[in-house]
C-alpha cells in the first residue's frame, strides 16, 4: 500500500548521498570512484528520495528505482542528450549522462542489492 508520508531518516540520507554525489562528480576524477561508486550511489539516492516521501514496499520500490536507472542508461545508448538538443549543457551531460556503459548496469544492480540486503538488517519482519 502507497501512502504519502514524509520520512525524515530517508531523507537526511538523501540529502547526504545528494552531496557526496556532487563531491564525487566535482572533485573525484579517477577511474574507479567517479564512474562506478557514482553509479552505485545514485541508485540508493533515488530510492532513499521515493522512500522520503512516499511509505512503499522495499522490494518493489527498489526494483521500479532499478528500472528507471536501466532506462536512463538506455537512453544514453541512443545518445538522448544530442537527440534533445542538449549536448551543449554540462548540466544535462551530467545528469542524464551521455554514454553507456555494461559496467553501469552492474553498479546499478548492486546498488539496489544493498538496498534490498539494508532494508532486511534494519527492518526484519515482525
Amino acid at each position: 500500500m502507497r501512502t504519502i508520508k514524509f520520512n525524515g531518516t530517508y531523507f537526511l540520507l538523501t540529502i547526504i548521498l545528494l552531496l557526496l554525489e556532487i563531491f564525487i562528480a566535482l572533485l573525484v576524477h579517477d577511474d574507479f570512484v567517479r564512474p562506478h561508486v557514482g553509479d552505485f550511489l545514485v541508485v540508493i539516492l533515488m530510492y532513499c528520495f521515493v522512500k522520503s516521501f512516499i511509505n512503499t514496499p522495499v522490494v518493489p520500490t527498489a526494483i521500479g528505482v532499478l528500472l528507471f536507472a536501466y532506462a536512463i542508461e538506455t537512453a544514453q545508448y541512443f545518445n538522448i542528450v544530442k537527440r534533445l538538443g542538449l549536448q551543449h549543457s554540462k548540466f544535462a551531460s551530467t545528469i542524464i549522462g551521455t554514454s553507456f556503459e555494461w559496467t553501469d548496469i552492474w553498479a546499478y544492480t548492486i546498488g539496489v542489492i544493498v538496498i534490498i540486503g539494508a532494508e532486511k538488517i534494519v527492518q526484519p519482519k515482525k
